[in-house]
């Protein structure tokens, strides 16, 4: 088993509570993912602020538009500091993503994620990540740092 990860750190201008109430929203990451993903969230009557124990299902359509019901659920919440999502049922055997905002202290903020990720179906699994996997999921984050950049514009 392969176990992958994917980091990613911007810096944002905005304050703290600005970053933190954009990201907290689970309604706003429609507004960072690409458009190509066919990107939908399933669950109705979304909460305006991410909790502990909220399961959250989507619908996205990564490879040759087939759809994929991916639910997550918050596991970890520290107020203003970070948040982490994890996959209940999905495309990957294990997904595990860390949200971190660190106050720069000049209208900035440092937002890092991890992704810590499994594939499923073994050596097959192993076989499309690098052609496949790994890259679009850089284009999803590079999508999503010009999308925040648009957003919070310096």
């Amino acid at each position: 088993m392969a176990i992958h990860t994917l980091t990613s750190t911007q810096i944002i201008s905005t304050t703290p509570a600005r970053a933190w109430a954009f990201f907290s929203d689970p309604r706003n990451l429609a507004r960072i993912t690409p458009a190509s993903l066919g990107f939908e969230i399933l669950t109705p009557d979304l909460p305006e602020r991410i909790h502990e124990g909220l399961m959250i299902a989507y619908r996205v359509r990564p490879v040759l538009g087939l759809p994929i019901t991916w639910l997550t659920e918050i596991t970890h919440v520290h107020e203003g500091v970070s948040f982490v999502d994890e996959q209940r049922v999905g495309p990957y055997a294990v997904w595990h993503h860390e949200h971190r905002f660190r106050d720069l202290g000049d209208g900035r903020v440092q937002m890092s994620d991890r992704v810590t990720y499994v594939l499923p179906f073994g050596p097959l699994g192993v076989l499309v990540h690098g052609w496949l996997v790994r890259p679009q999921l850089e284009r999803i984050f590079a999508h999503r740092e010009q999308a925040v950049n648009r957003l919070f514009p310096a």
